[in-house]
């Protein structure tokens, strides 16, 4: 018979007590339903296979019509831009959202909006002449879900069409069924600074407010993109403004390329109240994978800002201020220059250091905000590359894979990554389209 001590001495058996076999039967089950936790190489793998099957979408590239010229190094070319159609390829990013943006200025007049419609214009043809002319064989036109689903199954990459700034609609509410026929699926009423549509979020900077959330024609334009099938964006507007816009839309919303501002405080990003909104009515928050949205960093020195003022005036960038001297600032400069530029920069970083930049995993932080307070179903990923974006780890499309390694990382299944990139766009923009075809068809029935 065996022995068992009741203290801490020593136990004397010719087997194990019963309370060690339950022990050990316990370990052997918790082992059969908790595999171990997997190495280096197999995770990897398992990332690489999800990523491969998954449809990787990006709500925000922006764009220069110079890239998209016939007979000239264009997006079917390795150029230095952030995102082309062999650095998608690369990296596996299945599709994007190429941007319409028009900046403005101060004033709103008649002028001023026929100027930002002709640059605008300008957007749509480049877009068109890539899926038509200069790369029919590598790249498509998406107009739905469905679409984007059959050009992808097909190893094409899907191109779809954001406005960024409703300033080019001028006072003429028609160009919103125009910019949808042209194949605009999603709209921001503003950008940095009111426009005559919608307060920006740059308010909140200035202390100064237009409209105190949207105009009257803004109004009028919510109702009208509800009626064509335009996805509304509100990540540029101001957090009064995304409110008036839940309280008149139809149909779900989404904030383009917008941060937690939780993590980052910044007039760009969403605070709880905006996120949780926007879940309720079912929209969907692509999250952007823009430095200085992610982690808010200390100032640049007096001396660097100088610096970057000084190099930025000799190579005639636009804007003025310190701006930047990322992909957004290169993209700006002539092919003849771009070396120097480079090189210029590269002096200039090592005479005063930048502070440090946020990486992929500082970027996928705001993702499991986002997750844990508003659901799965409610999140996106975007980079607002070629316009400032990318992070550490995610700098330009040929890096995509990396999120995803990151989100397998930290536990997110495939059908959990699969809505992250693609799944929750594409169902608000069904859902869109589907009051679209509501309204026209009350609207029909009751002779208008």
């Amino acid at each position: 018979m065996a022995m068992l001590w009741s203290g801490g001495g020593p136990r004397a058996s010719r087997g194990p007590a019963w309370g060690a076999l339950f022990a050990l039967a316990a370990s052997a089950c918790a082992t059969a339903q908790t595999p171990p936790p997997l190495g280096e190489g197999d995770l990897v793998a398992k990332a690489r296979a999800i990523h491969e099957r998954v449809i990787t979408l990006d709500t925000h590239v922006d764009i220069n019509p110079g890239n998209f010229q016939l007979g000239a190094p264009n997006y079917r070319n390795r150029l230095n831009t952030q995102v082309n159609l062999p650095k998608m390829e690369e990296g596996g990013l299945d599709a994007a959202f190429l941007i319409v943006y028009v900046g403005q200025g101060a004033q709103l007049t008649p002028e001023g909006y026929d100027r930002a419609y002709a640059q605008a214009m300008e957007k749509f043809r480049a877009i068109h002449r890539l899926v038509d002319s200069i790369a029919p064989d590598r790249a498509a036109l998406a107009l739905t879900g469905a679409d984007v689903r059959r050009i992808a199954a097909q190893g094409k990459r899907a191109i779809l069409i954001g406005v960024e700034n409703g300033y080019p609609i001028g006072t003429d509410l028609t160009r919103v069924k125009q910019f949808h026929d042209l194949g605009a699926r999603y709209l921001s009423l503003a950008h940095n600074g009111h426009s005559q549509l919608s307060d920006s979020n740059t308010g909140e900077r200035d202390g100064q407010w237009q409209w105190n959330g949207l105009s009257p024609l803004g109004e009028r334009v919510v109702a009208e993109a509800n009626r064509v099938g335009i996805m509304l964006d509100i990540s540029h507007p101001s957090k009064q403004s995304m409110m008036r816009t839940l309280q008149l839309t139809k149909a779900p919303i989404i904030a383009s390329h917008s941060g937690v501002r939780a993590l980052a405080d910044h007039s760009r990003n969403l605070d709880d109240e905006q996120l949780k909104a926007l879940a309720k009515n079912g929209g969907v928050a692509q999250l952007v994978a823009f430095d200085g949205y992610v982690k808010v960093r200390p100032p640049d020195s007096p001396e660097r800002v100088q610096a970057i003022v000084a190099l930025r005036a000799d190579f005639g960038l636009a804007g003025g201020g310190p701006g930047g001297l990322g992909p957004g600032a290169i993209a700006q400069v002539s092919a003849e220059r771009r070396d120097e530029f480079r090189r210029r920069v590269a002096e200039l970083n090592r005479k005063y250091p930048p502070p440090p930049r946020a990486t992929v995993k500082d970027f996928v932080n705001h993702i499991d905000y986002a997750v844990k307070l508003i659901g799965i179903d409610h999140v996106g990923i975007s980079s607002d590359f070629d316009g400032g974006g990318g992070v550490e780890g995610w700098s330009d499309a040929t890096e995509t894979f990396n999120v995803t390694l990151e989100l397998v990382r930290r536990g997110y299944t495939e059908e959990q990554i699969a809505k992250l990139w693609s799944g929750n766009l594409l169902r608000v923009l069904d859902a869109v389209q589907r009051v679209a075809a509501q309204l026209q068809r009350s609207a029909a029935s009751e002779g208008r």
